[in-house]
């Protein structure tokens, strides 16, 4: 059956590609927005196996209404050679999760995890939070470290202390973003929060039906700045000891909510807004 099946009437349309695609809330968000501004439009969940991407990226500009689609796992990084545009953020993070169709029926890429990482923090965070205030200690370094390294450094970062459970794709990291990266062994994660004004966890460690995130919290200043961008739950172990010791928190359900605006203002012609509203809607 093919992801496109529809309507007979011709609506703006977008939706998520991915595979699994089941778990993805981003109908849920974009739906709101649609009723919220009183759209006509559908944003739907499209299952796209890897061997059908080819397919559905070449039969994407000739289905009518569609305006564009959101792309996750594991379609990120595969979507590029089909896109005739890709933005420099985009290209620096390696991967593009929001494609949009143009008038000449080409693609255009773009990343927008980047834009959500720093809008959630501004938006939640302390009044007067800056990147530039010091060191950050950021773990992970997959897909979405790379989206939040490129965030950070842009907004004036002085460091990022990166560490992952193989050292090896920290060193890689460090090598391809420049010296404000600083690599250092797992084994060191605690040592490494000494100083730092920002705490990010962009690991699986914590979420719903993974391990948990074992990280002493100790030498994390008190003032220092704690994002988890697991959402599921949405206060994580992490989130809840910090909080618990004085430190502002920011959850990671925002990043999901602020990374959707770009692109459904691009699909749908209007610049939507997250609100506790919406926050609500969602983890209904």
């Amino acid at each position: 059956m093919s992801a496109f099946d529809t309507e007979d009437d011709i609506i703006p349309r977008a939706g998520v590609i991915g595979w699994p695609v089941d778990h993805s809330r981003s109908p849920k968000l974009h739906g709101f927005w649609l009723q919220q501004h009183g759209l006509s439009g559908r944003y739907d969940k499209l299952p796209v196996p890897p061997e059908d991407l080819a397919a559905f990226m070449t039969d994407l500009p000739k289905e009518p209404g569609f305006r564009g689609i959101n792309v996750t796992i594991p379609h990120k990084v595969a979507v590029l050679p089909y896109l005739a545009q890709v933005d420099p953020v985009a290209r620096r993070i390696g991967a593009v999760n929001t494609i949009t169709v143009q008038p000449d029926g080409s693609l255009h890429g773009s990343n927008t995890d980047a834009f959500g990482f720093l809008e959630n923090l501004n938006m939640d965070a302390p009044a007067g939070w800056s990147a530039t205030a010091g060191p950050a200690a950021l773990l992970g370094a997959g897909g979405a470290a790379r989206a939040i390294i490129v965030a950070l450094l842009d907004a004036g970062v002085p460091e990022i202390r990166l560490l992952n459970r193989s050292r090896d794709k920290a060193d890689a990291l460090a090598a391809e973003f420049g010296p404000r990266i600083i690599p250092a062994d797992w084994d060191e994660r605690a040592g490494a929060l000494g100083g730092a004004s920002l705490l990010v966890n962009t690991t699986s460690l914590g979420m719903a039906g993974q391990p948990a995130l074992d990280l002493a919290l100790d030498d994390l200043p008190a003032d220092a700045l704690v994002n988890d961008i697991v959402y599921s739950p949405l206060e994580t172990d992490l989130l809840a000891r910090a909080r618990a010791r004085g430190n502002p928190v920011v959850d990671g359900l925002g990043m999901l909510l602020h990374q959707g605006r770009p692109g459904f203002e691009a699909w749908f012609g209007v610049a939507p807004a997250v609100t506790s509203e919406l926050r609500g809607a969602v983890l209904a």
